[in-house]
């Protein structure tokens, strides 16, 4: 759902939109969060209109994951994403100093004060952020999935009725407001309250195109607590190019809790049919890792059985959620602000080729939970498909 520009810049309502249904996976021992997959309905309202027109978009504390978009086409898939929210001093004597973990030193959440970012310079928004999407030139739009979540509880509570409703800007272009349209995430335990949205903005990413698009209004809660303050957003977009070999898009999401020693998280992506020596790569959204927690994998097995570890040199093996924005280890487009340590949120995206050597027709995608545990939220898929 895409609503007109507005001047009204109210903190209040999120609804997210969907299209096709798929589910992530996220856990944390210290936060239980839910992450949604919402029902399908598009509208258009301004701000002073959602209280009277939109009802409020169904909850779930667990919401297991499913597809929610698939093609064969010419073309790929690309994500912009950034976090909502950083350190703003230290609150633990053994803490990192903020502008050192802000680099990429490790370092939890809750062992600062957190506080909102914010580059708009918009009195009337809050937690603005921004990240480049780079749709290759000559490509069309297929789809536009955008994914946002974070805590509600930490030195404040923030309102859920506001989970469903967030600002969205397209290069160049005024706030807009983005209404969730499946059900939402969302699980309040063990001291927090988590939640994940989603909205369909095909339309909205079709017009405004490749560029540093903004996000703001993320519903998340600043302070300090034991379980830390955390919370982001990410643009998960499928492109067809005629030049670009054949692929296989698969957008999953979900809202799972993965703690420590509470069994494994997996995730099937099935009618693969890649052929043998294909190339590949998975993204990641997770809520709630922690940079420097170990205990935290991410492996994929294919028909072959043989099992690969995703990880490269930014995501090691046993912490792959620790609070990085990726690809292949690497920063792939730019950010504002551009913090290397996100304290809270991931959105990686990993290779995935060498599980392809020998081809597949299904992956198995098995995640574990670190010691303070995560949530996973969204998994992406692209792959060759046979000609």
């Amino acid at each position: 759902m895409i609503s007109s520009p507005i001047s009204d810049k109210v903190h209040s309502c999120f609804v997210p939109l969907i299209e096709n249904g798929d589910r992530v996976m996220g856990s944390s021992g210290r936060i239980l969060g839910a992450l949604g997959l919402m029902s399908c309905f598009a509208l258009s309202v301004n701000a002073s209109a959602v209280a009277a027109t939109v009802p409020a978009p169904k909850e779930l504390p667990r919401i297991p994951f499913t597809q929610r978009y698939q093609a064969v086409q010419h073309g790929g898939v690309v994500r912009a994403s950034n976090s909502g929210i950083s350190c703003r001093r230290e609150e633990s004597a053994q803490a990192e100093p903020c502008a050192e973990v802000k680099r990429g030193a490790a370092g939890v959440n809750s062992d600062f004060e957190m506080f909102y970012s914010e580059v708009d310079k918009d009195p009337d928004t809050y937690n603005s952020t921004r990240a480049d999407l780079k749709v290759p030139k000559g490509a069309k739009v297929s789809y536009a999935r955008l994914y946002w979540g974070g805590n509600l509880r930490v030195g404040e509570q923030k309102p859920p009725e506001d989970n469903g409703r967030v600002l969205v800007a397209e290069p160049g272009g005024a706030y807009k407001e983005v209404l969730a349209d499946t059900v939402i995430g969302h699980r309040t335990d063990a001291g927090s309250d988590a939640y994940q949205a989603s909205a369909d903005v095909t339309p909205l990413v079709r017009k405004g195109g490749a560029g540093m698009w903004t996000v703001s209004q993320l519903n998340i809660a600043m302070g300090h607590s034991e379980v830390g303050a955390w919370g982001g957003w990410t643009l998960v977009v499928a492109y067809e190019h005629p030049q670009e070999p054949l692929r296989r898009i698969s957008l999953w999401d979900g809202f799972e809790l993965l703690a420590a020693r509470a069994g494994d998280g997996v995730v099937e992506v099935d009618g693969l049919d890649a052929p043998a020596g294909s190339e590949g790569r998975v993204g990641v959204v997770a809520y709630d890792g922690d940079r420097g927690t170990l205990g935290d994998s991410l492996t994929v097995t294919a028909d072959s059985g043989r099992r690969t570890s995703l990880s490269d040199e930014e995501n090691p093996f046993n912490d792959v959620m620790n609070s990085t924005i990726t690809e292949f280890g690497g920063q792939s487009f730019v950010r504002q602000p551009e913090h290397m340590n996100n304290l809270g949120y991931d959105a990686d995206v990993f290779d995935l080729t060498p599980a392809l050597s020998e081809g597949a027709r299904k992956l198995n995608f098995r995640f574990t939970g670190e010691s303070q545990g995560h949530f996973l939220g969204v998994l992406f898929v692209q792959t060759d498909a046979r000609r």
